[in-house]
């Protein structure tokens, strides 16, 4: 501001100018910086933290990490059947209707009861099943009845076949389906002493392959013979028959496409087991059985399965 000057003097009026300075609080002393200083020496520590795992780990470990730190629990939950309303207007064993692929977090079994009716594949496994043994042996025992219906429908349908239905039997037993291909008086399936088919078995026993091929039971084979004897049983006897005639029919299912992995057991039993107990010389005791045994579930970890479980007669 500009001051009076003296009466009678021509001097300029001084001027005299006030700064006012305003606190900065705290200026440079600030801590604001530091503050944003934390946060980019952080994203560098995660960042650096971040490729040494993609770098120290493996496709697995990966996954597993991934899975530990996806926020999905609340979008399952916020997804599943009956969280809009009481149950939105949906069943509580519908289809759910979040992902259950494998290369996402979550199944079907995690909500939905084994005995529900929901999916397809509610309960069930590429390695088994998740099902207790009364449903597995149920559905088993209708597969076994769908293949009988086939097998004879085949053998009704070829002449050549058609001729043995009475050589082959279908029996419900306590370990699965067995079928019985039988000799008699007129034919027999095999060259008389011999392993070796003759065309018409060969071709049955195909037809055989042919119709349990798709299905996932395990299966036994056996053989049996008559009571007759050999005149040196060093060279040949019944056990040896027996055994040479249930892997000549395993190799004869094996040719039909019957995979390797299924064969459970092949064993033969001589005259041990005969047909017609009362005469152990009948020719109807001579036969090859093959069975369809129930499946079994595998043990907890997915490794051997355990002991058989088997139905009743």
């Amino acid at each position: 501001m500009a001051a009076r000057a003296p009466h009678g003097n021509n001097q300029p009026p001084k001027i005299i100018v006030k700064k006012i300075f305003v606190e900065g609080h705290g200026g440079h002393h600030g801590g604001a910086w530091k503050v944003a200083y934390a946060d980019f020496v952080t994203a560098m520590m995660a960042f650096f933290l971040l490729m040494w795992l993609l770098g120290a780990t493996t496709e697995k470990q990966r996954k597993a990490l991934a899975d530990y730190f996806a926020p999905t629990l609340v979008e399952f939950k916020q997804n599943s059947a009956g969280s809009n309303g009481l149950l939105g207007g949906d069943a509580i064993n519908a289809r759910d209707n979040y992902p259950n692929k494998a290369s996402q977090t979550g199944t079907r079994s995690m909500t939905v009861p084994v005995g529900g009716v929901g999916g397809s594949e509610v309960g069930t496994g590429d390695k088994g099943t998740l099902k207790d043994q009364r449903a597995l042996t149920q559905q088993d025992q209708k597969n076994f009845a769908e293949t009988t219906k086939r097998i004879q429908a085949k053998m009704r349908s070829t002449p050549s076949l058609a001729k043995l239905a009475k050589h082959i039997r279908f029996v419900a037993t306590r370990d699965g389906m067995r079928i019985d291909l039988l000799d008699d008086a007129n034919f027999s399936m095999f060259d008389l002493g011999t392993t070796a088919l003759v065309p018409e078995a060969s071709a049955l026993i195909g037809t055989i392959s042919e119709s349990i091929r798709p299905m996932e039971n395990p299966i036994m084979i056996r053989g049996h013979t008559d009571s007759l004897g050999y005149g040196d049983p060093r060279n040949m006897n019944n056990w040896m028959l027996s055994s040479g005639r249930a892997e000549a029919t395993r190799r004869r299912l094996a040719t039909g496409g019957v995979g390797e992995a299924r064969y459970e057991r092949i064993e033969g039993v001589a005259d041990r087991e005969p047909l017609i107990v009362d005469n152990p010389t009948d020719p109807r005791n001579r036969r090859v059985s093959i069975t369809l045994l129930f499946r079994r579930i595998l043990d907890d970890d997915g490794g051997r399965p355990r002991s058989f479980k088997l139905a009743s007669r």
